[in-house]
């Protein structure tokens, strides 16, 4: 069933009225009157509507019934990733919205590759922002999760251990814990950070600071993944835990 969230979007006296660029989606999508859609008010809240009619710039839907979106996981889920370059940041994103991240935050460090300067930030988050939402909608989410960036490796470690549980993806060092016991051993936890690194991984001082701030030194196991790919793992490992797969 197609699925909106509500920017653009007017829900008065039962009735949607659906505008903007969602309207001209469901003329794409060659909709018809008696025809349902999901409009989503990004709170985790579903409203199943059925199409009465669909007018240039204009489609008014009837509210058919309100539910809680299924698609949220319990835990809420932060991904912090080392800004990968090119298109790895898309999928990143995407996967990562998909498998149930509820926040995905961008910082740097040593080994980026990849750097955002002061005038670019802004209008980079935004196409970040809009991947998610595509994302969000694709997946049956009950909301959008933000993409946010954070330059300073000290402020995102300071960030991270806010949560419930903090885990420091690192490909080296024997003082790691294999990340299904580091989730087991984090109980019964609400909120959750993991930390991936940039193509090139941690150095070991970073290591060293994300430990001494708290946070939990993890192994994803022997075989070494992409960057794009560590944090779709770490968020699906998270969600098999939880029940959630």
């Amino acid at each position: 069933m197609p699925r909106f969230f509500m920017a653009g979007t007017n829900l008065a006296g039962g009735r949607a009225y659906i505008r903007g660029q969602d309207a001209e989606h469901v003329r794409v999508l060659r909709l018809r009157p008696g025809e349902d859609v999901v409009i989503c008010d990004g709170a985790g809240k579903d409203y199943r509507c059925r199409i009465v009619s669909s007018l240039a710039g204009e489609v008014e839907a009837e509210v058919v019934e309100v539910v809680p979106c299924r698609g949220e996981p319990a835990a809420d889920v932060t991904v912090y990733a080392g800004l990968p370059k090119g298109e790895r940041a898309d999928y990143l994103i995407q996967k990562c919205v998909e498998a149930g991240a509820k926040r995905i935050v961008f910082f740097e460090c040593e080994r980026c590759v990849a750097r955002l300067d002061g005038r670019g930030v802004d209008k980079k988050l935004e196409r970040f922002n809009r991947i998610s939402q595509a994302a969000a909608e694709q997946s049956g989410r009950g909301i959008i999760p933000r993409v946010e960036y954070i330059h300073d490796y000290v402020e995102m470690l300071d960030s991270a251990v806010k949560a419930g549980a903090c885990l420091f993806m690192y490909e080296t060092g024997e003082d790691r814990s294999p990340l299904r016991e580091a989730i087991e051993a984090a109980g019964d936890f609400s909120s959750i950070s993991l930390i991936t690194g940039p193509e090139g991984g941690f150095s070991p001082a970073e290591a060293r600071l994300a430990k001494g701030a708290g946070a939990v030194l993890c192994s994803m196991g022997e075989r070494i993944f992409r960057c794009e790919t560590a944090p779709v793992v770490a968020v699906t490992a998270v969600m098999y835990a939880r029940g959630e797969l």
